[in-house]
């Protein structure tokens, strides 16, 4: 068995046959299951669909042919609804894209990642064959920032000022919990409720940045508040402690990390016994932890910045240089615009450009129309967004043109 295809610019996309069920693979729709693609790699096989019902999940089997045997993998990732039929294209052999066909334009890219640095690392954790789905996003997204510092450095401070100046940039991600809501607190918007089985699970499947246990209870970030923030088009903040923020910085979330460092320890005890919110021996706790803190901030190499705050303008000035806002509000991120995938399409490859060939019935003759999916400049992937999509429309034609000569016009 063939171990994956390439193809050059000009050349037509390479094909595999599959001698158990004739499929035809790595490149694309099996003829024989609308709901089915086999996409081989090396000495696997991995068949993605499922029932035509679209209130289930994309399955995934793997055949292993130096076993002779199918295998369940554990899919990781938030996996996508089933559909009346899909196009797979191999990328980079790590990596299998998902073009859903007759789906919402938000719902109709994903990624099935199978030798990622993620599911390598996953497998080697649990043990057993791994998968992961990561959802396509067209553009990018400004990078996260994670702010850290000890209680009473101004960091809460710092981040409202932000949030003050250039409200419609930035945003928060809401935290998951598993204590029950208090007073006014709404789910989704205060925290995410959930139940402590459930939370640990996710956490199992690599869902959270960051946790922690606290009097019992679970808090953490979940990869999916944060993608949710950039999704609206803002660049998501997040406020967590140093052992989170190193938590993060393993995580294949790609951010910037700030740490906010008070003048002196005299300065940091002044500032907390000046609130008067705290008893003797809160603050002596927090000044044992605020000490050992500042030393993993300086030291640890988790954080990219260290920030001063003896003045609170000029730290506050240093922070939006950092962040590259120089003063001048910048305009905010835009949500990227959908592109609509028709239900009756086919799909090549060349080189990092797939071809989305439609069909459209008119009152005379059909029309075609192509869609060139850009995959050359992809970022980030599961268990978060694969985000650097870029598709470019070509206007319909008719018959008599083929989509590879239009291309090339």
């Amino acid at each position: 068995m063939v171990a994956g295809t390439n193809s050059s610019m000009g050349e037509a996309p390479a094909f595999l046959v599959d001698d158990l069920h004739g499929e035809q693979l790595n490149g694309f729709d099996l003829k024989n299951e609308a709901s089915k693609t086999a996409t081989v790699i090396g000495d696997k096989k991995y068949v993605i669909g499922g029932a035509d019902d679209e209130t289930a999940f994309i399955e995934v089997q793997i055949f292993d042919h130096n076993l002779g045997e199918w295998v369940n993998p554990t899919v990781l990732g938030n996996k996508p609804l089933s559909c009346k039929g899909h196009s797979s294209v191999l990328l980079n052999n790590d990596r299998i894209l998902i073009i859903k066909k007759g789906s919402k334009p938000d719902d109709s890219t994903w990624f099935l990642e199978v030798e990622t640095p993620y599911v390598r690392q996953q497998r080697k954790v649990m043990g057993t064959e791994v998968v992961a789905w990561s959802k396509g996003v067209i553009g990018n997204a400004e990078k996260p920032i994670v702010i850290s510092g000890p209680s009473g450095v101004g960091k809460g401070t710092l981040i409202s000022m932000l949030m003050k100046e250039f409200p419609s940039m930035f945003g928060f991600s809401v935290s998951h919990t598993t204590r029950a809501p208090r007073g006014m607190e709404k789910d989704g918007v205060h925290y995410h409720f959930t139940e402590k089985s459930v939370m640990e699970k996710e956490i199992r499947d690599g869902k959270f940045l960051e946790f922690a246990s606290v009097h019992g209870n679970l808090y953490g970030t979940s990869v999916e508040a944060v993608e949710q923030v950039a999704d609206a088009g803002k660049r998501c903040i997040l406020d967590i402690d140093v052992q989170g923020a190193r938590s993060v910085r393993a995580s294949s979330l790609e951010a910037i990390f700030i740490f906010i460092c008070p003048p002196s320890m005299e300065e940091l005890e002044k500032r907390l016994r000046d609130r008067g919110t705290e008893t003797e021996e809160q603050i002596l706790k927090r000044l044992r932890n605020a000490k050992a803190e500042i030393e993993q901030g300086k030291s640890s190499g988790i954080f990219d910045f260290i920030l001063y705050n003896d003045n609170l303008e000029e730290c506050y000035e240093n922070l939006k240089k950092l962040l590259g806002l120089n003063g001048h509000v910048a305009a905010p991120t835009k949500p990227a615009r959908e592109v609509n995938l028709p239900m009756d399409h086919s799909v090549s490859k060349i080189d990092d450009k797939i071809i989305i060939n439609s069909i459209s019935p008119g009152p005379e003759k059909e029309s075609k129309n192509l869609i060139i999916l850009d995959v050359s400049s992809l970022k980030g992937g599961a268990p978060g967004r694969t985000r650097g999509l870029n598709f470019h429309a070509i206007h319909s034609f008719s018959d008599g043109l083929s989509g590879m000569d239009r291309l090339s016009c």
